[in-house]
């Protein structure tokens, strides 16, 4: 009997097709998907939307997004940085661009494509790249760094420092490095509402440093600040070996070449002058300077120079030639010129340091004499100097030997003052030692008479001590013989005590009265003897009275 099995699908098969299916997907995701971006460049998208359905929504005149999930056909404004990402070329059109670099000396002028145009009166659009609403140039500039910046919105134009030249002043932006020493006069080109900024020259100054600034919003007028020196200088003749030509006076010759400053004297000779002026702008006067004359070439053309000529030849016309050679009127001349010219410089509102006359030439005709005679006065005040000198001199000498004399009376003085000193001292040094030999006798007999008095209290000392001595002796065997209570025990104590202690006594019956008879001032000589050989004793013998033996 045959068995019906059921039928199954092919397990195998399937799980090949399976396999082949993910390793075509992975290849393709791997080989046509993957999109590798280098170090410095970014991927710039754009969505082509749906192959044959979907909602198709263009984006126009700005940057693609999604919309309720639904991408927008367009660009799109987030652009991925370097690495691997997966991308397919159906849906999205990949495109590297580029990173914007803005070195260091360099500022970034960005234009923005997309966004509404800009209202009436206002040139720069306000915001940053990803902000900016209208089109046109964005009031803010890149710094140095670097910078993704997708171009179907944006274009960036990199700039280092930007120079214009508007009426032979260049005014600076972009990147301004004012240097020490100057300040920069700020002009605004457009209003800046954010600030409240009106356009035009600003009354505040940029102190030294690096700014960035953009050049279509404002420009800086870099000015040194400080003094300045202008000359002018007469040319003069020069003689074909180089040297300057000299007239009879041996002064240089003028070239008369409309060189200097020439105007005519009161008295109608022609006259050429040197002068020399030291003026300056301080930072409060630089915002009127660029205001009114643009820089300080304008105002060393304009202004210096036409009023050191007009003032020189209006107050040296006042003035004959001689009265400009020498003297008094001279100075005069020197001290009106400088005060028109202070006055002048103050209603310009620039400062100055000095105004000199330095060299006037006169003609060798008003010259010659003048020179002539102040010869002569010279010659006279030299022969009267020499009259003088002469006259000083002699009484120089005299004070000479008036000093030498005054050295030899101090010279005798001195010596004279010196003896009496030597002599005074002398005197004092005698007057001394023998006060001194008084006072030593005077010591030595008080002495001797000490030692006396000392001998004899030493003396008095030693007596009364050995009568005191004797006295106690005395009190000694006085207190003695009272405590036997008489002198014969006394005695008889003393006695008992000077026997030796291995005596042996008889006693021999020999009648009566005959032992006694014979013993009879024994004891008295026994006990002078003994009181000889203890007079040192100054104490009663071990076992006194109370130990006496009988």
């Amino acid at each position: 009997m045959n068995e019906v099995r059921p039928n199954r699908l092919p397990i195998g098969p399937l799980v090949v097709a399976i396999l082949i299916l993910g390793l075509g997907l992975g290849g393709w995701r791997w080989m046509i998907d993957r999109v590798w971006v280098p170090e410095g460049q970014s991927l710039m998208l754009r969505y082509k939307g749906p192959l044959v359905f979907g909602k198709r929504v263009n984006a126009v005149g700005r940057f693609a997004k999604v919309v309720d999930g639904v991408q927008e056909i367009g660009v799109i404004e987030e652009m991925p940085g370097p690495g691997r990402h997966f991308y397919s070329p159906i849906w999205w059109e990949r495109t590297l661009v580029p990173n914007v670099a803005i070195e260091t000396g360099e500022v970034g002028l960005v234009t923005s494509k997309l966004g509404d145009r800009l209202p009436a009166g206002q040139l720069l659009v306000d915001g940053t790249i990803g902000e900016a609403a209208h089109k046109g140039n964005l009031r803010r500039v890149l710094i140095p760094g670097k910078y993704r910046v997708n171009p179907f919105g944006y274009a960036v134009e990199v700039v280092k420092t930007h120079v214009s030249n508007d009426y032979n002043q260049a005014k600076s932006s972009g990147w301004v490095d004012i240097p020490t020493g100057a300040i920069g006069v700020v002009t605004n080109l457009v209003d800046d509402p954010a600030f409240n900024i009106r356009a035009g020259i600003q009354q505040a100054v940029l102190q030294p440093g690096i700014y960035v600034l953009n050049p279509k919003a404002r420009q800086i007028d870099v000015m040194y600040v400080g003094y300045y020196e202008k000359s002018i200088v007469t040319n003069l003749l020069t003689a074909s070996d180089g040297h300057l030509k000299l007239d009879a006076s041996g002064e240089p010759m003028a070239a008369h070449d409309g060189s200097g400053i020439s105007f005519p004297s009161a008295d109608g000779f022609n006259i050429q002058m040197d002068f020399t002026t030291v003026w300056g702008v301080m930072p409060d006067q630089a915002v009127e300077i660029v205001r009114n004359f643009g820089n300080l070439a304008a105002v060393e053309t304009k202004i210096i120079v036409p009023q050191i000529e007009s003032i020189c030849r209006n107050q040296g016309s006042q003035f004959g030639a001689p009265d400009l050679l020498a003297g008094d009127t001279r100075e005069k001349f020197q001290q009106q010129i400088t005060e028109a010219f202070q006055s002048a410089m103050k209603a310009k509102n620039i400062s100055l340091l000095n105004g000199l006359v330095r060299y006037i030439y006169i003609p060798a005709k008003v010259r010659e004499p003048i020179q002539l005679a102040n010869l002569a006065n010279e010659l006279k005040l030299t022969s009267d100097q020499k009259e003088l000198t002469a006259k000083t001199e002699g009484e120089l000498r005299e004070a000479e030997k008036q000093v030498d004399l005054a050295v030899e009376t101090v010279k005798v003085e001195t010596e004279k003052k010196v003896a009496k000193v030597k002599a005074d001292g002398e005197k004092k040094a005698a007057e001394t030692r023998a006060e001194t030999a008084k006072l030593l006798a005077k010591i030595d007999r008080e002495t001797a008479l000490l030692d006396q008095q000392a001998t004899v209290v030493l003396g008095e000392a030693e007596a009364k001590s050995q009568k005191m001595l004797e006295e106690s002796k005395a009190s000694k065997f006085q207190l003695a013989v009272d405590a036997f209570g008489g002198g014969t025990a006394y005695n008889q104590w003393v006695f008992a005590n000077g026997l030796p202690s291995d005596i042996e006594l008889r006693f021999l019956y020999a009648g009566e009265g005959t032992f006694w008879t014979d013993l009879k001032g024994f004891t008295e000589t026994m006990l002078g003897r003994q009181m000889q050989a203890g007079q040192t004793s100054s104490s009663v013998p071990p076992g006194g009275p109370a130990g006496t033996q009988r």
